[in-house]
């Protein structure tokens, strides 16, 4: 059974499909063991204790230096042992420590085809003002392995979404959340838990 934790800072849409796809049998031999926010009001927590899953904020204001937070936020996860960590909106800079400490076992859900409109300063309806900014035809979702760069980890699955006439960033945002991100996130956790995914020389391959 695959561990997961995962970490959200918001409303925790991403981490909705996937408890919704462990409940109708999308995700298969995992589970969710804790659910952790830097935002102490963030809705994500909500859905985790509805879940009936553990949920618990750890926030660099409660700390005197980012330092003293990312020692606390990595010890925690190592107390509990994932074999999986799913980053699902989560707005925080992931320490390198963390990223040694589990290399290939972090995972995190872009709202583009990466490398178009990725990397430092492209996050949330960002990404969306962006693709609409240079007419692109065709934008989606990236889930890929977290490494020390930003949105350069090796890709696991993507998946694309047309662009339609008159989008606006929320509008385009919404899309592209429906048709795939609630889609890829939970298709890469399941081939995750079942030993499909494998990083050769910094790309993914993925077993039938």
């Amino acid at each position: 059974m695959l561990k997961i934790v995962v970490l959200v800072s918001g409303g925790g849409t991403n981490l909705q499909a996937i408890i919704d796809s462990m409940k109708d049998g999308r995700i298969t031999n995992a589970e969710i063991t804790a659910v952790i926010s830097n935002n102490a009001g963030a809705y994500a927590l909500k859905r985790a204790e509805e879940a009936g899953i553990r949920a618990l904020c750890i926030s660099p204001k409660q700390f005197e230096t980012r330092a003293l937070f990312n020692e606390a936020l990595l010890e925690t996860i190592k107390d509990m042992t994932p074999d999986l960590i799913v980053l699902a909106g989560f707005m925080v800079v992931i320490p390198p420590e963390m990223i040694r400490a589990f290399p290939n076992k972090i995972i995190n859900i872009h709202p583009s085809l990466i490398p178009a409109f990725c990397g430092t300063g492209y996050y949330g309806l960002r990404v969306h003002e962006a693709a609409l900014a240079r007419g692109v035809k065709i934008s989606g979702a990236t889930v890929h392995f977290v490494d020390e760069g930003t949105d350069t980890g090796p890709i696991i699955l993507q998946k694309p979404v047309a662009v339609q006439e008159g989008d606006t960033p929320e509008v385009l945002q919404k899309r592209i959340m429906q048709e795939a991100e609630w889609q890829i996130m939970p298709k890469a956790i399941d081939l995750i838990a079942h030993g499909k995914v494998h990083v050769e020389d910094g790309k993914v391959r993925i077993d039938d």
